[in-house]
């Protein structure tokens, strides 16, 4: 097996948008449903599109409740945002030694770039395949295949790395290598339940791995 090609999750794999997301997400459903959503029950919405998790709480309202997250996200992104330790210095080790890099987020676009710039990460990548860009989103293997397109690789060289069910399971729909990071908010234990095919408890495990499998 030659690997290089690595894919990307972004929320909670490259940076920290945890805390973003959960204050995103409560202030968001205290406005439509006061006082039935605490901290604990909004993790189980990191991770999907933003539609599908609010076509859980009220499906007439989807769009506005969209509109709603993102203004109150985009107000608050560059407060609530933070980085791991260790990716600025994987992602620059990566891009030295000539491997294809890419984001696949189930943000959008616009939104992505916006995480990707702030913490500096937007130098590593030519390619971020956003929500908005296509018509399926992960688990799904489309967003992967797209931005194996866009950066003339295939399948065949790749590998994803991500936090959720959602990075994992579009690996093994697409068939290729996956990488779970252990300070996944959904907890290791379960990430590791999901069977990915290494894990990483730093982001700098990656290029040990990668060492170990690319003969490049």
């Amino acid at each position: 097996m030659s690997i290089d090609t690595i894919l990307f999750d972004l929320d909670g794999t490259l940076i920290n948008t945890n805390e973003l997301i959960i204050e995103s997400f409560l202030y968001t459903l205290e406005q439509y449903k006061p006082g039935e959503y605490k901290r604990e029950d909004v993790i189980s919405f990191i991770g999907p599109p933003l539609v599908d998790s609010f076509q859980q709480v009220e499906p007439s309202k989807v769009d506005e409740m969209v509109q709603t997250y993102r203004a109150y996200n985009h107000k608050h992104h560059d407060q609530l945002v933070t980085e791991y330790e260790g990716v600025y210095e994987a992602l620059e080790k990566l891009s030295k030694e000539g491997y294809k890099l890419a984001v696949v987020t189930t943000k959008i676009k616009d939104t992505a770039y916006m995480g990707l710039k702030l913490t500096g990460l937007d130098a590593f990548f030519d390619v971020v395949v956003g929500l908005d860009d296509v018509s399926k989103s992960k688990p799904d293997p489309e967003p992967l295949d797209l931005a194996l397109e866009k950066l003339g690789s295939s399948r065949e060289r790749a590998m994803m790395v991500g936090d959720s069910q959602y990075d994992v399971l579009a690996g093994k729909n697409a068939g290729i290598p996956t990488a779970a990071v252990a300070w996944s908010i959904k907890g290791e234990d379960f990430i590791r339940s999901l069977e990915p095919t290494y894990m990483l408890n730093d982001m700098r495990d990656l290029l040990e791995i990668l060492g170990g499998v690319t003969n490049k």
